[in-house]
């Protein structure tokens, strides 16, 4: 089968440099922990937008899983992934004794449990022992093809094609070319490609260590002519190989099972004709055992191929910053066991779902499939976006992060790039805590840090300073006062204090005048309201409750009240109101009730200022005196000579003297209800 890196295809890219050179956005190669991430996209009017800020990351160590043996593998000896519009489907060839080929289709998700097509030995034409495939979409036509090659030796050895037309959905038809040329012994590893307008494909003969060329001409419906270009130094057995195109050369990399080592042969730059040498790159560290299939992918600026052992069940990773250079610039790394592996024969492509890389690998003997997936962390606050300008975010972890970044999705522009971002711990940090003070308080706000570079305070309101340690504050309202550090790590602190400003109003309401004897309700409307409030009114004399925001008072002369307003911070704000009282006019009630509950039930002067009556006489309708004082505190209880006066209207004069010595005189009536 062949693994091979697309740069149409999702990230699995061979000629990155492109990418590179295209710096689709721009990031922080270092930030803190916690401190704030602003991506900016260079490329803002693409079609579509795909952010990850926390994708799958090849450093890390894989998760594999196995999905079950209800699958319908028989000695399955390869597996290949495509992606057709907006959905998955791997192809597997069976070597055992059914000698079939399945389809699983993933659906939009390579997660989902796959439903599977088994197309059986398709009327006995598909290849004995098929051993590789290789999916190829003509894009002048628009159809797709996988091609098999299969047998043990010359005598059976043959080269297939499945044409599915316009979806890998398709049920496909078969042709099966045979041996052409009787190049083929024990085919492995398939490739097919398009250079100049010519379709070509390369295979290895395990039995020979050769390598074959296949030529299809212009259209690959056409019978192709097979060349077998001879034993290929530094081969020995090989099992797979997979494909990359650097900086315009292109490059095999050969699994040799029986050698246990991995070769790299050197094709040119061209492979409609190639000049072919080969190096071989050792076992790394005795790592390699009967290695069998593999991939080869470039993340963030680094190659990583992967390899499955037939013998360990291990998986083995090799990392290399110079693809092309010697054993010495990989380094290898076992990941173990995953998902239960056992006797693995093929490897599928690294296949990049947004933020997810995934692989499959079959088992030969248990006829397990187990998908190996570098899932994408939990760190960030955000985990993806999908607008131009993405929002700004947070790693809650340190460690080593991979943004990816995917325009115009599905569309012949499509482009993507990735950059790692290297999240350091938060270095020792002495600050004040968030606070709370009273409204025109002022209070002390520190931050020690000895690495920081400088220290810059915003906002420059109500602070003493904004690049020392320690600053004074007075806000007048609620402010959060951020601390930016620069250091030389290259991140940047952004933490905050929060002061808060306990804002407590007291409104007494304005000062007003009152006739002698009259009342008033005081308070305003800007008083602080709620159940966290208490409240005090000062003095508590001549007011109905001196523990409410709206009183109602009745001083009998100028009378200065203060409202006292308290939170439960302790917080407190003062308002005062002057209440002047005037000697102007006679205050008497205009009815009242001599049996009844309520203060009324006498009639007489409410003035507190008149010092001294002439006369306070009252008439009853017929002008019969009923009631007659000197005394400005006496009271008429409604009796005349100790008799109940009937029901009615009744009339009094009032002739007396302020404390100023101004005189009042003044006639009315009253009602006298019973």
């Amino acid at each position: 089968m062949r693994k091979y890196l697309l740069l149409a295809a999702l990230f699995m890219v061979s000629q990155i440099d492109v990418l590179r050179a295209q710096a689709l956005f721009t990031a922080p190669d270092t930030v803190c922990m916690r401190q704030t991430v602003q991506l900016k996209s260079n490329v803002p009017n693409a079609a579509t937008h795909w952010w990850g800020f926390c994708s799958g990351y090849v450093f890390n160590n894989p998760v594999g899983s196995n999905l079950g043996n209800q699958l319908g593998l028989d000695g399955a000896s390869a597996i290949e992934v495509e992606k057709d519009g907006d959905n998955y489907y791997a192809f597997v060839l069976n070597r055992g004794v059914a000698n079939s080929f399945l389809r699983l289709e993933f659906g939009n998700n390579l997660n989902n449990t796959p439903k599977v097509t088994n197309y059986g030995s398709m009327d006995n034409v598909f290849p004995l022992s098929s051993n590789s495939l290789h999916i190829v979409k003509d894009t002048v036509k628009g159809n797709w093809h996988i091609f098999v090659v299969g047998g043990t030796n010359g005598g059976n050895s043959t080269l297939a094609r499945m044409d599915f037309g316009r979806t890998l959905a398709n049920t496909p038809n078969i042709v099966n070319f045979g041996n052409l040329n009787n190049a083929l012994d024990n085919p492995v590893g398939l490739y097919v490609f398009k250079e100049a307008n010519m379709w070509y494909g390369y295979t290895l003969n395990r039995n020979t260590n050769s390598l074959v060329k296949m030529e299809f001409d212009t259209l690959l419906s056409l019978t192709p002519t097979l060349t077998d270009l001879g034993v290929v130094t530094g081969i020995g057995a090989p099992n797979d190989y997979t494909v990359l195109k650097h900086n315009g050369l292109w490059y095999f990399f050969v699994t040799n099972e029986v050698n246990n080592d991995l070769t790299r042969l050197r094709m040119g730059s061209s492979l409609a004709n190639p000049t072919i040498t080969s190096d071989v790159l050792g076992d790394f560290g005795n790592e390699l055992r009967n290695p069998t299939g593999i991939t080869l992918i470039r993340d963030c600026d680094s190659f990583h191929v992967f390899i499955t052992n037939k013998t360990t069940r291990e998986f083995i990773r090799l990392d290399a910053t110079d693809i092309t250079g010697p054993s010495t610039a990989f380094n290898a790394v076992n990941l173990g066991i995953l998902g239960g592996m056992l006797a693995p024969t093929g490897l599928s492509r690294a296949i990049r779902d947004k933020d997810n890389i995934f692989m499959l690998s079959t088992n030969e003997t248990d006829s397990l499939l187990v998908k190996i997936v570098f899932q994408q962390c939990s760190n960030a606050s955000i985990q993806s976006s999908t607008t131009s300008t993405p929002p700004p975010y947070k790693y809650d972890t340190a460690g080593i992060y991979n943004i990816y970044y995917m325009i115009n999705e599905g569309l012949p522009t499509m482009d993507v790039q990735c950059k790692l971002i290297y999240v350091l711990p938060t270095p020792p940090i002495t600050m004040s805590n968030d606070t709370t003070i009273c409204q025109g308080d002022t209070i002390n706000l520190k931050i020690i840090s000895v690495n920081a570079i400088n220290k810059t305070w915003s906002p420059d309101y109500n602070i003493t300073s904004t690049t020392k340690d320690e600053v004074r504050v007075w806000p007048d309202y609620s402010t959060v006062y951020r601390i930016y550090m620069p250091y030389l790590s290259g991140c940047t602190v952004d933490t905050a204090i929060k002061v808060t400003v306990n804002k407590v109003q007291a409104d007494a309401g304005p000062d007003r005048t009152l006739a002698d004897g009259a009342s008033t309700l005081l308070g305003g409307p800007f008083t602080s309201l709620g159940t966290k409030y208490w409240y005090k009114w000062v003095p508590s004399r001549y007011i109905s409750n001196d523990g409410i925001t709206n009183p109602t008072v009745y001083p009998p002369f100028d009378y200065t009240y203060y409202l006292y307003v308290t939170d439960e911070a302790g917080c407190q704000a003062i308002d005062t109101v002057v209440v002047n009282v005037g000697c102007n006019d006679v205050n008497l009630p205009n009815a009242f009730m001599p049996e009844g509950k309520n203060t009324q039930s006498r009639f007489g002067l409410a003035n507190s200022q008149i010092v001294k009556l002439a006369a306070f006489n009252i008439y009853d309708r017929w002008g019969k005196e009923v009631f007659t004082t000197t005394d400005p505190t006496k009271e008429w209880d409604g009796r005349v000579n100790g008799e109940v006066a009937p029901m009615g209207v009744y009339v009094w004069n009032v002739d007396g003297f302020c404390n100023s010595g101004k005189r009042l005189k003044k006639s009315g009536n009253v009602t006298l209800i019973r």
